[in-house]
């Protein structure tokens, strides 16, 4: 048994509708959909999500959210008008438009986008409809409570033999609506599938599945046929977004495989993604992948005799959780200790902020700050059983001309990261994929 979950590509419009119905109904296994809202149609186009939120700020400043809702209504009436199907999508729409008028907040108008599609899509398939307000729920504080939504999903499920159902929500215990973040469809599907005990998840978008490196800066790279649950997580945090990267936590409970798909080219095998476990040695591939993203700062921390200071690391820690920031990787050495942060999460008034009490609360000999860093992930199971894997990184970068600025690899051995000047993030992309792909 199958669950599938069909992106906003897949949902966009009519045609895109029919595709996806196509796909589910020509393999009877197929018996659970998660949907996402419709995404754009073209490059000028708007997303549903982004209008739903739009209309909710409309109405919150002016009590009527009629200007940008029409853009809503007219979208979903134009879907059910061309798959002419037996529903009456008004009456949906009447009532959306009429809760956020209400004072409905963003969450909920957020989450319109997939009900109503999933409505729609539903009746088109002629499959029962499962509201996902009934089965995916949340903690008060807006965490999700995975084991009581397993338990009701799975109870819920049972009782239809095929069903659609909207991704990206659910409640808190007071019954209003949550959302997950954004892209947080895919986790709706990975949760069916746990609950469903599937044997595949499948993932439809416009992609074939996850490539070596992005697209747009490695013309036309490999495609990864097969990566595990650890190098997709790696790789989705630094920046490889066909897959929201806390999809895998459900369906890694239950060792169930992963199978992203092209909506748009169906006989394509996609990639597929196994337990780590499931790892089997491909002799012929050192690296799976190579990702990263832009904008960090370094907080480089020397103080002499550092190691023998109890307590050193939890200190300057606690810094940037006073500050609440979050920390990406710590590399440290035996008199140093670095803090890789997101700039994006730091204000340039926050920053002097933390550098001043990091002195007051360390009393390092110095600090120093490195700004418009780019981290590069390379990520492979393959790399730790392989001689001079590091060796032909760093000589791959120094022949490109690029400085690495920091070096930082997991204790698992599954990747290695470098930090580059922004400004050297595209080349040495490409540097990687050279040395070990071409």
């Amino acid at each position: 048994m199958k669950v599938c979950k069909f992106g906003g590509t897949s949902m966009a419009d009519a045609a895109a509708l029919r595709q996806s119905a196509e796909i589910v109904l020509s393999d009877k296994s197929r018996r659970y959909v998660v949907v996402s809202a419709p995404g754009k149609r073209n490059k000028d186009d708007d997303k549903i999500t982004d209008l739903l939120y739009a209309a909710q700020k409309e109405a919150a400043a002016t009590g009527d959210c009629s200007r940008v809702f029409a853009k809503v209504e007219n979208r979903f009436r134009e879907i059910a008008a061309e798959l002419k199907i037996d529903l009456d999508i008004g009456k949906y729409l009447d009532t959306v438009k009429s809760d956020i008028n209400d004072g409905a907040g963003a969450h909920y108008a957020a989450s319109r986008g997939e009900y109503l599609t999933a409505l729609v899509f539903a009746a088109y398939l002629k499959f029962d409809f499962i509201d996902a307000q009934n089965i995916i729920k949340f903690y008060s504080d807006g965490a999700f409570d995975a084991e009581y939504t397993n338990d009701l999903a799975a109870e819920t499920l049972a009782k239809s033999e095929y069903a659609v159902i909207p991704g990206f929500y659910g409640t808190l215990p007071s019954g209003a609506i949550r959302t997950f973040s954004r892209g947080g469809s895919d986790i709706s599907g990975a949760i069916i599938a746990r609950a469903a005990k599937a044997e595949v998840y499948e993932n439809w978008t416009d992609v074939s599945g996850f490539m070596v490196c992005d697209p747009k800066i490695v013309p036309n790279p490999q495609k990864i046929d097969s990566l595990t649950y650890k190098e997709l997580r790696e790789l989705s945090y630094m920046g490889a977004a066909v897959l929201h990267p806390e999809s895998i936590f459900p369906v890694r409970k239950a060792d169930i495989p992963i199978n992203i798909r092209n909506t748009f080219s169906p006989n394509d095998s996609g990639t597929v993604i196994i337990p780590s476990k499931k790892y089997v040695r491909d002799h012929k591939r050192t690296i799976t992948g190579v990702a990263g993203l832009k904008a960090f700062i370094a907080i480089n921390i020397e103080k002499s005799m550092m190691n023998s200071e109890i307590g050193f690391a939890r200190r300057a820690l606690s810094v940037l959780e006073h500050f609440n920031v979050s920390i990406e990787h710590m590399p440290s050495g035996i008199d140093t200790l670095s803090l890789v942060i997101d700039s994006r999460n730091v204000s340039s008034e926050t920053l002097p902020l933390i550098l001043e009490r990091l002195h007051a609360v360390v009393n390092p000999d110095r600090i120093e700050v490195l700004k418009d860093l780019a981290l590069v992930a390379t990520v492979g199971h393959g790399m730790n059983m392989r001689k001079g894997t590091a060796a032909k990184l760093f000589g791959a970068l120094a022949s490109a001309g690029i400085n690495i600025r920091m070096i930082d690899q997991g204790s698992s051995e599954l990747n290695i990261i470098v930090a580059v000047e922004n400004s050297d993030f595209e080349n040495a992309i490409r540097a990687i994929y050279k040395a070990f792909v071409e």
